[in-house]
């Protein structure tokens, strides 16, 4: 069975970052459109898909997952953009980036 990661854009600008088995995606979707969990995109709704990806094994999205909700704002904008070349920008230490 595979699974799925996935980010929200939500009403208020914020991102959130969550996994699900891959055959429920539009399911979790539809839960967080709805507000049937008081969770972070509760209060934040209308919330909208943005970028999701398919893995394998549950183990590697769960690892996907904590990986991104580590990354900042402009680097989780870069990924939704599409922008590799940003992403590997920002992920640089401060000091090594370029102008």
């Amino acid at each position: 069975m595979g699974a799925s990661v996935y980010m929200l854009r939500c009403a208020d600008g914020s991102y959130y970052v969550g996994s699900t088995a891959a055959e429920d995606k539009q399911r979790r979707l539809l839960e967080h459109q709805s507000g049937a969990h008081r969770g972070y995109t509760f209060s934040r709704r209308p919330v909208e898909l943005v970028w999701a990806e398919d893995f394998e094994r549950i183990t590697d999205a769960r690892a996907a997952e904590r990986q991104l909700k580590g990354w900042s704002r402009a680097k989780k904008d870069a990924l939704v953009l599409g922008d590799w070349t940003l992403v590997q920008q920002l992920a640089k230490r401060p000091g090594a980036r370029s102008c």
